[in-house]
């Protein structure tokens, strides 16, 4: 054989045995490989990261397959004033009444905020919905910021979408100010009883619940980050298909806080032989989403400072995050509790929904 073709025959035969140990060579570290890949999903965020150590704001951890809950809060003192300047080591979180680890928190959230306004346009606020219209456009041009945006709904026999989502003050001002009390006086109407101008199919009166309701599942539900729905209206319901109990879970499965600015003349319901219990109904709604009643009667004064306090708490908000310690997914009601060491007051959400979509 002539040396050319001898020497192509040995590098052959050499190339074919480093191929051959190469294969060997995976096939002996395959089984380390696989056995590595199949742990990775099943391995926790706390075992991953442990040097980590924890977090002042919501990080990577957000994008990792488990429960994270995110509590939006406020903190006051004795008399009501907020108390700024606050760190982790302040506080305890509780979830069903069992310790949480907290693995972020901020004093101030500066997450951009998505807002609700939900006016009452029924009879019963005829004398008080001009004021509500004019404090509530002022309101929005002090809270909106350049990330910020908000909708506009009316509600009274039916429910309307005055304004979609817009960081637009003048669309939002310009939309307040088409909502429109629907009575009819002339025609016999009862005022807030459905005695309007507008076809009414199903006769209702205030579908407040209904209004709460749809505002939490088609419209905030979708968003992320801080969310809030501010209610002016006197919190009498008659006649919404829905409940009080479903107006509550959809703004709590929507993760917003509700406060309610309550414009009520109880008088004008006395004096035509009705009961009012809307109150009582609004402070369930927003003592479990983290919010608060501010009764303002028809004072423009009182109007304004009520928005003023809302302004300010929203903008003082403390923000807090933890991985459930039950990872359970199954839809169920779980109770929330911050505990503050210096027994400041919590204002916060009472609990979530363990559901397997993000925000809760």
């Amino acid at each position: 054989m002539p040396s050319s073709d001898l020497m192509r025959s040995s590098i052959s035969k050499l190339l074919s045995f480093s191929c051959l140990g190469f294969v060997l060579a995976l096939l002996a570290v395959a089984p380390a490989v696989l056995a590595s890949s199949a742990q990775t999903p099943a391995q926790k965020p706390d075992q991953k990261n442990d040097s980590s150590g924890d977090q002042q704001g919501p990080t990577e951890t957000l994008k990792v397959n488990v429960k994270v809950v995110q509590l939006f809060f406020n903190v006051k003192d004795k008399k009501g004033a907020l108390i700024p300047n606050l760190t982790k080591d302040d506080f305890e979180i509780f979830e069903d009444g069992k310790p949480q680890t907290i693995k972020y928190f901020s004093a101030e959230s500066n997450l951009p905020l998505t807002l609700g306004i939900l006016i009452d346009s029924s009879g019963s606020q005829q004398n008080v919905l001009d004021m509500e219209k004019q404090v509530g456009g002022s309101f929005l041009s002090q809270i909106l910021r350049d990330k910020d945006e908000a909708f506009v709904i009316s509600f009274d026999i039916d429910t309307e979408l005055l304004q979609d989502y817009t960081n637009d003050v003048h669309r939002l001002k310009a939309a307040l100010n088409k909502a429109k009390i629907n009575v009819d006086h002339a025609s016999g109407g009862i005022p807030g009883i459905g005695g309007g101008p507008i076809p009414n199919r199903n006769p209702a009166g205030t579908v407040l619940y209904d209004a709460v309701y749809l505002s939490s599942h088609d419209m905030l539900a979708k968003e992320i980050g801080r969310k809030a729905m501010i209610l002016l209206t006197d919190g009498q319901d008659e006649g919404s298909k829905l409940k009080i109990k479903d107006a509550i879970e959809a703004a709590q499965k929507s993760d917003s806080i509700v406060y309610v600015l309550l414009c009520a003349d109880r008088g004008s319901y006395f004096s035509m032989g009705m009961s009012y219990n809307g109150e009582g109904e609004m402070r369930k709604l927003t003592e479990q989403t983290g919010g608060r009643v501010i009764n303002v009667g028809n004072k423009f004064e009182k109007l304004k400072e009520a928005f003023d306090q809302i302004a300010n708490e929203l903008r003082s908000q403390h923000n807090i995050g933890y991985t459930s310690t039950n990872d359970k997914l199954d839809g169920s009601y779980r109770k929330l509790e911050i505990k503050s060491k210096q027994s400041y007051k919590i204002q916060s959400r009472a609990g979530y929904y363990a559901t397997s979509h993000e925000g809760n």
